[in-house]
């Protein structure tokens, strides 16, 4: 069904001035934001001092090299393009442009009147031009694939000030699983502002795209407990299925332990899943998914370090496809089949790690390390630390993505609403029914409550 949306022009951002004026004190490097989105801020600092993109950067970049996109993905792209030109025509009336993108950035196809196309071209912002933000910094289409949810982009909140005369607003698909963008749907004007219902459009037809997902990634579940059960069938191993994220979907008691979940519990859906406290087997599990991609027969072997012995586990890994697709890894504990996997080495892992938080306060940006947070706490779609510096709002917009690029850095889901530093806590509390709270190392000796979801893992993680 077409998408019916009626998008009215508004007239141009009032905080222009401020805006630019932060803009210019900050590329000189002064930290201080006023009157900036935190968004924009957070934006900023990444490719001022991460990506190191020159503001000055008149000319977009070609995109590198074509990538080997999944059917997955390209039916993703096709059910983008075809809400995008749904409402072309409407967009085409205020000057607009509408873009897809893949997760490079680079521009697939767009939509527009010839004037407004041609306009956009001398920028470009064209197909197999690269909009990411190490390439081009902070801008609708590249602050989307680093951020959660739409990203709107306003003048003066561009990295690059060749583009302040533009406004984008852009929101990515990202695979339910992995949580890595597929593709970007994206809204530019040219010297106006973005219709106001832009932002709404946009998420619906994210989560209309998504939903599609949802349902696959939920039936890569059930065959994933499917192929586990026929491969119990064939052998006495001990076993566990993993999606591509390294998630566990099904194991069995001995893994389950050395994992620190549930035994003979399915998790179809992909919300559900539990992320196994070993972090050298997500490693391996996803060294193994890229072997797989190439190599449906692929099948790899290696050894991996627990908290119940002194002696390192043999594993064996091996892929499950299904119609061409990788779906996830079957692990067969205690065996040795298959090809060597390189050295897992922690150090080399932990050089990805991010090696600060990044943090807000009032209009200033603030950088922890890693020790200086105790805890991180959701509210709604914001996140807040406990630190040594107080409390203050995190740079992520969800505590998934915390936990997600902090989980392999002594960070520890323990409840829906919170992550801990494991090093940070201090005292562990007993109900009178076996549940676990733990007493943090912060200001206020915060009391944290663990989940009965996620109690094994804490336990696991604290030898208790």
């Amino acid at each position: 069904m077409r998408d019916v949306h009626r998008f009215e022009s508004r007239s141009e951002d009032p905080g222009k001035g401020t805006v630019l004026a932060a803009w210019e004190r900050f590329v000189r490097g002064d930290d201080q934001v006023p009157n900036v989105r935190p968004l924009v801020a957070i934006s900023w600092y990444r490719c001022r001092d991460q990506y190191r993109v020159d503001p000055h950067l008149t000319e977009v970049p070609v995109a590198v090299a074509a990538l080997d996109h999944t059917p997955e993905h390209d039916a993703v792209f096709a059910e983008l393009g075809f809400r995008a030109a749904s409402v072309a025509q409407e967009v085409c009336n205020l000057s607009g442009v509408v873009t897809i993108t893949d997760a490079t950035g680079r521009i697939l196809a767009e939509w527009g009147d010839q004037a407004t196309l041609a306009k956009a071209a001398d920028f470009s912002m064209a197909p197999w031009f690269c909009w990411s933000e190490c390439s081009v910094g902070t801008n609708g289409m590249g602050t989307a694939l680093e951020t959660h949810g739409p990203a709107l982009i306003r003048g003066a909140e561009h990295w690059c000030q060749a583009f302040h005369n533009w406004a984008g607003e852009g929101a990515a698909v990202r695979d339910v699983v992995t949580k890595e963008p597929i593709a970007v749907l994206n809204i530019s004007c040219w010297r106006s502002r973005l219709p106001a219902s832009a932002g709404s459009w946009l998420a619906n037809a994210v989560t209309k795209t998504q939903g599609t997902l949802k349902m696959r990634a939920r039936g890569s579940g059930a065959e994933l407990v499917a192929a586990f059960t026929q491969a119990r069938a064939r052998s006495s191993a001990e076993l566990a299925a993993l999606d591509t994220a390294g998630k566990v979907v099904i194991a069995d008691e001995t893994p389950s332990v050395l994992m620190g979940v549930p035994a003979s519990t399915p998790a179809v859906d992909p919300t559900l899943r539990w992320k196994p406290g070993l972090p050298e087997l997500i490693g391996a599990v996803r060294y193994a998914s890229r072997q797989a991609a190439h190599n449906p027969d692929w099948v790899g072997s290696t050894q991996i370090f627990t908290h119940l012995a002194d002696e390192p586990t043999s594993i064996s890994i091996r892929p499950v496809v299904s119609f061409g697709r990788l779906i996830g890894n079957l692990v067969s504990f205690g065996v040795s089949d298959g090809a060597p996997l390189p050295q897992w080495d922690g150090s080399a892992h932990a050089t990805t790690q991010p090696r600060r938080v990044v943090a807000m306060r009032d209009n200033r940006l603030v950088l922890l390390r890693l020790a200086e947070v105790s805890l991180a706490e959701s509210e709604g779609n914001d996140v807040w630390l406990s630190t040594d510096q107080g409390r203050l709002r995190a740079a992520y917009a969800g505590l998934d993505k915390f936990d997600e690029e902090l989980g392999d850095a002594g960070f520890l889901r323990v409840h829906r609403r919170y992550v801990v530093n494991v090093n940070r806590i201090r005292e562990i509390e007993r109900g009178v029914k076996g549940e676990l709270s733990l007493v943090m190392d912060d200001r206020t000796n915060t009391m944290v409550p663990v989940s009965r979801r996620n109690a094994p893992a804490v336990r696991r993680a604290l030898d208790i």
